[in-house]
């Protein structure tokens, strides 16, 4: 019997998914050390401008992340040590012993990567090696470098974009603008409250935002009059991108007489049918586009998402707990039509969307095609794999849909869509991947054995790309 003998490459080394030569070279030489430009993520800005500090990894690390109680959950660990009153260790103790079980979930590559460069350790997360890293972190975490900023400044991130709401009073970015440091923090507008009129909150909604702009809020006219007010205060402050995370775009026909009229019937406690609301939507998504485009911003939808769908677990934890999951929305029409109408009346704006079921990647991939005109080098983009996609699998088929249905060159590459100040590390992890199906490639004869010509693409996605198109 004749003996295989191959080496086995050493867990998370410096090489760490990068399968050959090329793609070593066009990581540790084009890749590896650019800045960090986070263009979407969900970092909290009043911990920003605090600085925090965090006593322990369960504060850090646990403490919101859906991805890590939904794992949890799943091996069978209590609610109680999760999201309820177990203290720190004890919560720590749970998802230690979880980790080993998370092996080729992307958990398991996220957690030893943020282990490693946040504070040097390169032991495997086990209950047995729970305790010395507890504290070894906890020990770390409470000098001055281990504030947020630092752990910003630590990973590289030249800029970062919060999600914000209209009715935010943004007093934390104007915080950390009078007080700024290395990473240039900056907003990005997040109205969908305002356009989901079939939601339970809405009027109280409308109410709030009325409060914010010292009016109240009775028509359409009224409602984007408020949400331009508050846009041009969030453009002051550097704002340069708007965000909605929708099942899907709405473009239906309407006009504005039928959609303030809806808006009427909501406000005065009448029931409102689907057609009704996806009227209503509609007109809201365009008339925010045009605003969008007027100002020269870059408009992003994330789109798929079926949320809460515990109904139990929401009345218990809230929304964002992990009860979310992959929808099969139908997307190509009515995104098709949204984008048409925009571009008709020259108002389309520079845009990215994000594709949250797989089957639907081809589709993004060719319908930013159709409205790329010439102006803006990638003025459409597919955007990264996203929430559920995010992991090698997901990034390497989104990168793959694109490269064939469009030019990955103009691609502005990763974001970490994340709340937490330990996520950073996904970048690497997309630098590793691109330049690892870059450097695949070029070993398979299908590209030339350019480096330099490589390299430039690489950076170019990985960082340059960004800074141009959004005049950072």
């Amino acid at each position: 019997m004749s003996q295989i003998k191959s080496a086995i490459k050493p867990f998370l080394d410096e090489n760490f998914l990068l399968e050959n030569e090329t793609a070593v070279t066009l990581y540790h030489e084009y890749a590896k050390d650019l800045p960090i430009i986070d263009y979407h993520c969900h970092l909290p800005p009043d911990e920003i401008a605090a600085d925090k500090q965090f006593d322990n990894l369960t504060r850090i690390w646990l403490n919101g992340d859906h991805y890590k109680w939904r794992a949890m959950r799943t091996l069978g660990v209590p609610e109680h040590f999760i999201t309820g009153e177990a203290g720190d260790e004890e919560k720590f103790s749970k998802w230690a012993q979880t980790v080993p079980y998370t092996a080729r979930n992307p958990l398991f590559h996220w957690t030893h990567l943020e282990l490693q460069r946040y504070f040097g350790i390169g032991e495997v997360l086990t209950p047995a090696t729970a305790d010395k890293i507890y504290r070894e972190t906890a020990a770390k975490l409470q000098t001055k470098a281990y504030g947020v900023r630092g752990l910003l400044d630590k990973m590289n991130v030249e800029i970062v974009c919060t999600t914000d709401d209209p009715c935010d009073s943004l007093e934390h970015h104007l915080s950390i603008q009078a007080d700024p440091f290395a990473t240039k923090i900056l907003p990005a507008y997040r109205p969908d409250k305002a356009i989901l009129i079939d939601q339970d909150g809405f009027p109280a909604y409308l109410e709030k935002l009325g409060g914010v702009v010292n009016r109240e809020i009775r028509s359409l006219s009224d409602l984007l009059s408020a949400l331009l007010e508050r846009a041009d205060f969030f453009e002051s402050l550097g704002c340069k991108l708007s965000d909605h995370g929708l099942e899907q775009v709405y473009a239906e026909a309407f006009t504005d007489a039928q959609a303030d009229a809806v808006l009427k019937k909501r406000l005065e406690g009448k029931p409102i049918d689907r057609e009704e609301a996806a009227l209503f939507k509609s007109a809201m998504l365009y008339h925010l586009g045009k605003m969008y485009h007027s100002k020269g911003w870059t408009q992003q939808f994330h789109l798929g998402a079926l949320r809460n769908n515990s109904s139990r677990m929401m009345r218990q934890l809230g929304p964002d707990t992990g009860f979310d999951s992959i929808g099969d929305f139908p997307q190509a029409a009515a995104l098709a039509r949204f984008l048409n109408r925009l571009d008709t009346e020259d108002a389309l704006s520079r845009t990215i969307i994000y594709n949250l079921n797989p089957a639907d990647n081809e589709i993004m991939a060719t319908m930013i095609g159709n409205f790329n005109d010439g102006s803006i080098r990638g003025k459409m983009q597919f955007g990264s794999a996203w929430w559920f996609l995010d992991q090698k699998d997901g990034m390497e088929k989104q990168i793959n849909a694109l490269s064939n249905m469009g030019l990955l060159s103009c691609f502005i590459g990763m974001l970490t869509d994340s709340r937490s100040f330990m996520s950073f590390p996904r970048h690497e992890y997309f630098r590793r991947i691109l330049c690892n199906l870059i450097g695949r490639d070029v070993h398979n004869g299908e590209l030339p054995d350019d480096l330099h010509w490589l390299g430039s693409m690489v950076a170019d996605i990985c960082y340059k790309n960004a800074k141009q198109y959004f005049d950072f």
